[in-house]
């Protein structure tokens, strides 16, 4: 078993317990402030205002209510990925949600085949990679998440060589929900992988980092928490 760093899920809870409630939250207030305004100063006024703080609140609730579901989905799908890395042979390390540059990784493995970024993603459509684009059910997402691991593994080897390893690092994008047509391909210089993949792409005889070296990065990673 691999050893274990963090817990797998917890700041995508956090981030969408907190995005979810915030906008809620202005809207009580201006809520309360059009009651005020209702009851001490113009009653035609203070009802406008009212009005429109009661439909501010509504839509904060179905709003908020989405976006938590969209985090807390993520964060089921961080935890599906951290148990499968668990079951890594015990010269590995996981360290799930790694800070590096002020940004939150899902999980970064390190071991005796090198150290991985890895971006978790619990799509439920098809995945597909056409022209050098990850397509879900054939459209393109919103965001980027190629740009995104790509960005979040440079941070990685940044924030690693600033406390003394300079060493590359692998980026990894995993699909919880194993819907990547693919099953498992290289683009852009990262791996885009089914998560059911993963355990048998990292259990490699492959020994880039010896092991004198790699006991001094883990100690240095568990310097940086």
């Amino acid at each position: 078993m691999a050893k274990t760093h963090g817990v797998a899920g917890e700041w995508a809870r956090v981030k969408g317990t907190v995005t979810g409630l915030l906008p809620l939250f202005g809207g009580l207030f201006a809520a309360g402030f059009a009651l005020g305004v209702l009851l001490l100063a113009s009653v035609a006024f203070g009802a406008m205002l009212l009005a429109v703080a009661v439909a501010w609140v509504g839509w904060s609730i179905y709003k908020g209510v989405r976006r938590v579901e969209s985090y807390f989905k993520g964060a089921r799908g961080e935890e599906r990925v951290a148990g499968i890395l668990e079951h890594l042979p015990d010269t590995y390390h996981v360290f799930n949600d790694f800070v590096a540059g002020g940004v939150h990784v899902d999980h970064v493995v390190v071991g005796p085949a090198g150290v991985f970024a890895i971006e978790t993603k619990y799509w439920r459509g098809d995945v597909t990679i056409e022209d050098g684009h990850i397509l879900i059910d054939g459209q393109l997402p919103s965001h980027s998440p190629l740009a995104q691991v790509l960005r979040e593994a440079a941070l990685v080897k940044a924030a690693l060589a600033k406390a003394g390893w300079s060493g590359g690092v692998t980026p990894v994008l995993a699909f919880a929900s194993d819907t990547l047509s693919a099953h498992v391909v290289e683009l852009q210089g990262a791996v885009v992988i089914n998560s059911c993949e993963m355990r048998k792409s990292f259990d490699t005889d492959r020994v880039i980092i010896p092991p004198a070296e790699l006991d001094r990065l883990v100690s240095l990673m568990e310097m940086m928490k």
